[in-house]
């Protein structure tokens, strides 16, 4: 009973919130997060009220099963931005503007952190900095995802901003583990080469081949079936199957093969469009199925956000650098990289300030982070407190810079009227019944 009531205020929180931010003019995913740090365990959670919000993190914890799911989903449309035909426009250029903005936000936030080590040894560790800098390659494809779908923006910048997103996984899974086994060696004192090098391309190529096989495998037994229903269940079982299956872990001696969730699931969507004739309109429709579901991974993502983090200076002070730095590497990654592949003066301006958002792969990389020790539990929290400014402010960046590229069209006429026309009626209603 507490789960389900749970789940049901998450999302009639979550959908309330965006009546409230709608006069505002903020996304959707915005208000999703703000309603989820309110009935979290910092704010109505905190008061105990059974059934009211989330009452302690072990609460929000217990849903971790539909963030894991709804990730899968998040990655599974992402894949359907890597059609052949698309990518042969803008191949090239996502993928030199992708490797590169991650890379000099990775540099820059490694100068400036080890700065502050060279500054403050006491306060923040060289293994410290170097993690951190590695996990600012990472961009939040949920944000960004929710925010293109909500204000439908279509263009130039969108063709490449998804594609990018979806690369930074595979580019941050590289960059932190070759990092993080740099960090450990400075902490242990130990060179590992093969957690260094072999375990992160172990990961990327088995995560592709398990993705490719299961997109493979869904677009054969699609065939089994002609009912759109039944093609639509079996997709939306392939991918929570696909997910599951993305969490097992083998070792081969020192080896070990694992898998990144967004990586399977997002090859899953890239293999399934690009071989199933009918994988535009089963996309579509599995996306109206998911929008419960990604409101409810919002909420719970607000609720997961630590407030306490604030009463630590040194963490506020060493957050405001990160970020600081990372959005400076992001932009100017960007910027550099798009007028080298001759992209649009739009695209150059514009596309820097939508990779701001940060979550779900950046919280993983900082509890991975956690095997430093001691050490491991300042880059949590100061990955924490970058999640929860990123989050509340990236989605509003976002909507406003593909606005300005012209991606977001304002509404036409003809949709103004029928709003009009619909409160008006609605008011009529209300004067009818009152009497």
């Amino acid at each position: 009973m507490q789960t389900l009531l749970s789940i049901a205020v998450a999302v009639l929180a979550g959908l309330m919130m965006t009546r409230v931010v709608k006069f505002l003019k903020l996304p959707d995913v915005t208000a999703y997060l703000v309603a989820g740090v309110l009935i979290g365990p910092f704010c109505i959670g905190a008061l105990n009220i059974k059934g009211f919000g989330f009452n302690t993190m072990a609460d929000v914890s217990s849903l971790a099963l539909i963030s894991e799911i709804a990730l899968g989903f998040i990655a599974f449309s992402i894949g359907n931005e890597f059609r052949l035909a698309d990518l042969k426009k803008t191949g090239l250029q996502a993928g030199v503007i992708g490797v590169f903005q991650a890379l000099t936000a990775t540099i820059l936030v490694d100068i400036a952190l080890l700065v502050v080590h060279m500054m403050m040894p006491d306060k923040l560790t060289a293994a410290q900095a170097i993690t951190l800098g590695a996990i600012a390659t990472a961009t939040a494809p949920a944000a960004t995802l929710m925010v293109v779908r909500q204000y439908k923006a279509k263009g130039r910048l969108t063709s490449l901003l998804l594609p990018i997103v979806a690369l930074d996984d595979a580019v941050g899974l590289v960059v932190f583990a070759v990092s993080f086994g740099i960090a450990r060696s400075l902490s242990s004192g130990l060179v590992d080469i093969v957690s260094i090098i072999v375990n992160p391309l172990v990961e990327i190529v088995a995560s592709l081949a398990l993705g490719a096989v299961m997109g493979w495998l869904l677009t054969q037994l699609e065939k089994l079936f002609h009912s759109n229903t039944n093609r639509l269940s079996l997709t939306i079982g392939f991918v929570i199957l696909t997910a599951a299956l993305s969490m097992l872990e083998f070792h081969i001696g020192s080896v070990s093969i694992g898998f990144s969730s967004l990586l399977v699931c997002m090859m899953l969507g890239t293999v399934f469009c690009n071989l199933c004739p009918l994988s535009e309109d089963l996309m579509e429709k599995s996306d109206r199925w998911t929008a419960p579901l990604f409101t409810l991974f919002f909420v719970i993502s607000g609720a997961e956000l630590e407030l306490s983090i604030f009463a630590d200076i040194a963490i506020v002070g060493i957050g405001i650098v990160y970020i600081i730095f990372r959005s400076i590497g992001k932009y100017s990654g960007s910027f550099i990289s798009a007028k080298w592949t001759k992209c649009t003066p739009e695209v150059c301006k514009y596309l820097g300030i939508t990779l701001l958002p940060q979550a779900g792969v950046a919280l993983g990389m900082a509890v991975s982070a956690q095997q430093l020790g001691p050490e491991g539990d300042l880059i949590r929290n100061i990955v924490l407190f970058s999640v929860l400014v990123y989050e509340l402010f990236g989605p509003m960046f976002t909507k406003w810079a593909l606005t300005k590229a012209g991606d977001i069209q304002p509404p036409s006429d003809e949709v103004k009227n029928r709003r009009q026309n619909k409160l008006a009626s609605i008011l009529h209603l209300g004067s009818i019944l009152r009497f």
